[in-house]
C-alpha cells in the first residue's frame, strides 16, 4: 500500500528535479523530509515495484548539443553485461540499454550518443566500438526532437 508520504515523493519526482548539484535534498525540502528519508523512499518505492523506473531525460537541444545518434549495436549475448557496462562509462552516453534482436534486426544493443556534430556522433562510435571489440553497429540520428512529457500520477 502506498502511503500519503510515498505518494508526496511520487509527486515530486514525476516531474523535473531542481537543476542543483543536490536535487533530492531540494525535493525534500519541498515536502518536509530530509534528504535521506527521501532517497529511502525512492529506492523502497522501486524495490518494491511500485515505481518501475526512475530515469533522466535529456533535452539535448537545450543541454547545448546540435546533434546526437542512437547507435545500435550487435553483440554477442554472452558479451551483453560487460559491453553494456563499458559503453555506459562513456561520458557522450546518456542512455544504454539491452532488447531482445528481432527476425530481421540483428541489433541488441543501444546507446545514445550526444556531440556538437555527426561527424563527432561517428568518432565518439568508432572509439566506442574499439574500446568494447564490437565492430557491427549502426547509428541512426535524430532528425527532429518531440516534447518529452512524464506520466502524472498524482
Amino acid at each position: 500500500m502506498v502511503e500519503e508520504k510515498d505518494k508526496k515523493v511520487i509527486q515530486i519526482i514525476q516531474g523535473d528535479l531542481p537543476l542543483h548539484p543536490r536535487p533530492f535534498a531540494v525535493a525534500a525540502k519541498k515536502v518536509g523530509f530530509s534528504e535521506e528519508e527521501f532517497i529511502d523512499r525512492v529506492q523502497r518505492l522501486k524495490r518494491e515495484g511500485i515505481i518501475r523506473r526512475f530515469g533522466a531525460t535529456l533535452r539535448h537541444q537545450e543541454a547545448g548539443f546540435s546533434s546526437n545518434a542512437m547507435v545500435a549495436w550487435q553483440v554477442p549475448e554472452a558479451r551483453v553485461d560487460e559491453v553494456g557496462e563499458i559503453i555506459a562509462s562513456f561520458r557522450e552516453v546518456t542512455h544504454c540499454y539491452h532488447r531482445r534482436p528481432q527476425k530481421d534486426w540483428p541489433y541488441n544493443i543501444y546507446s545514445m550518443v550526444h556531440a556538437d556534430s555527426r561527424d563527432a556522433c561517428y568518432e565518439i562510435a568508432k572509439k566506442i566500438s574499439e574500446a568494447v571489440g564490437v565492430e557491427d553497429y549502426l547509428l541512426l540520428f535524430s532528425e527532429k526532437e518531440f516534447k518529452k512529457t512524464s506520466m502524472e500520477y498524482f
